[in-house]
């Protein structure tokens, strides 16, 4: 079965928690707190494998969740930090956040990509003494991981895309320019999924991809080309197959036509994309029945190029090939899509957050819901993770309401245990 477009929910590991303990050893004096950080929860990952050509997977099973980060002990010991799920799909997935649809993440090479961050651990009792609390009897617990629900969409990665209407002979023609074996048969649809097949020329190759065929009002859901036009998206050129011969008894001109048609009702981008029309089963072609010439005139009038083939006796396939290399070497590489969902986007607040402002034993603590999610996603060892914080904290007014609490340059400030001397 193929799957090419699925939603689910995803979910990176919990921080562990810190740990409350005291240094307690027979011959040493004051041992002090030795409470230990909570380890840091696993990460979701995507990757691309090489050889996955289908989302068939996640049909079966929907919701990913990391491992959770362990929780300190005493003795200083750090909590076991939890392990990455790295999640594989076939390459040229295309991840979306499933609330607003835009891109997060195209995943068109094979590096992995982390698409959520584990939560980061507590902090152990050990970082809360000072000279007038030396002996801290609390410790924080674990940030939690971050989780979302998204949508993988598979568009196909290949150079070329093999068009037009059910039983031309897409699938004939691959398996003659290719090692592929798709599917053929003498009725319609015989080609329920996508097919891609690499073709050898001289010292390199291409791709091609067999797409099923298209009819009237595919772009509206009709047949199996609405499922299947996103596949086409990356392709820089496409081999508009048509029957020659007539022998399902439409012309050639009208399955051109409709089909341009569809392309451009699904995407004007994709309805100029380059094109070679490919007159197949020219061996069956009966030029008396057929207006051949009306069929070439109407074809230069779109400025097409234009090749006859039979793909059942290879008759004009290598010149075919040979000149669909010619033009892949002077178009434009693959479409890779940008993001369009940045880490931002991930913690913006429906509103503008509040945050509670208290002050003990002179240090002011500062807490609130978009807070604690926020500094889940904060690297507090690293500058541009730290700058990257300041900014946010400013943007959403969290130093207004500091200050408007009485918070002033040089007072100590707590933000969930990251304490830091408060400068305007």
């Amino acid at each position: 079965m193929f799957s090419d477009y699925v939603k689910i929910y995803i979910k990176a590991g919990n921080g562990g928690n810190g740990a409350v303990s005291f240094r307690r050893e027979k011959y040493v004096a004051k041992g002090g707190p030795d409470g230990g950080d909570g380890g840091k929860g696993g990460n979701i990952v995507f990757q691309a494998e090489v050889g996955k050509d289908t989302l068939i997977d996640f049909r079966y099973k929907r919701k990913y969740v990391a491992e959770n980060g362990g929780n300190g002990e005493g003795s200083k010991y750090h909590g076991k930090n939890g392990a990455d799920l790295v999640i594989k799909v076939p390459k040229g997935t295309i991840i979306r956040d499933a609330a607003t649809g835009r891109i997060i993440k195209d995943l068109s090479d094979t590096e992995p990509f982390i698409c959520l961050h584990g939560g980061k651990g507590g902090w152990g009792n050990k970082h809360f003494a000072t000279p007038t609390r030396q002996i801290p009897r609390f410790a924080k617990n674990g940030i939690e991981g971050a989780e979302k629900e998204v949508i993988l969409e598979l568009k196909m990665i290949a150079d070329v895309g093999l068009i037009g209407m059910p039983s031309v002979g897409k699938s004939s023609l691959l398996a003659q320019i290719s090692a592929a074996k798709p599917k053929i048969a003498e009725y319609h649809f015989t080609t329920l999924s996508p097919n891609l097949g690499v073709v050898p020329v001289g010292d390199t190759a291409f791709v091609c991809a067999d797409i099923p065929g298209l009819i009237e009002g595919a772009s509206d859901g009709a047949g199996l080309g609405h499922d299947f036009l996103r596949h086409i998206d990356r392709c820089r050129l496409l081999l508009h197959v048509v029957d020659i011969s007539q022998s399902e008894g439409r012309t050639a001109v009208d399955d051109l036509k409709a089909i341009d048609a569809e392309l451009e009702k699904y995407s004007k981008e994709l309805a100029k994309r380059p094109q070679i029309v490919v007159a197949n089963k020219v061996d069956a072609l009966d030029r008396e029945a057929v207006d051949v010439d009306a069929f070439e005139k109407f074809v230069a009038s779109t400025g097409r190029s234009l090749l006859y083939i039979s793909a059942a006796t290879g008759e004009g396939v290598s010149e075919l090939v040979r000149f669909v290399k010619k033009e892949l070497d002077r178009l434009p590489p693959l479409t890779v899509y940008e993001p369009e969902y940045t880490e931002e986007d991930d913690i913006k607040p429906d509103e503008t957050p509040t945050v509670t402002v208290t002050k003990e034993n002179g240090v002011w603590n500062v807490e609130g819901a978009w807070l604690y999610k926020l500094m889940g996603r904060i690297n507090f060892d690293d500058r541009e993770s730290m700058a990257y914080f300041d900014k946010m904290l400013r943007k959403y007014g969290i130093y207004d309401q500091m200050e408007a609490q009485g918070v002033c340059d040089g007072d100590v400030v707590s933000l969930y245990g990251f304490e830091y001397e408060y400068v305007k």
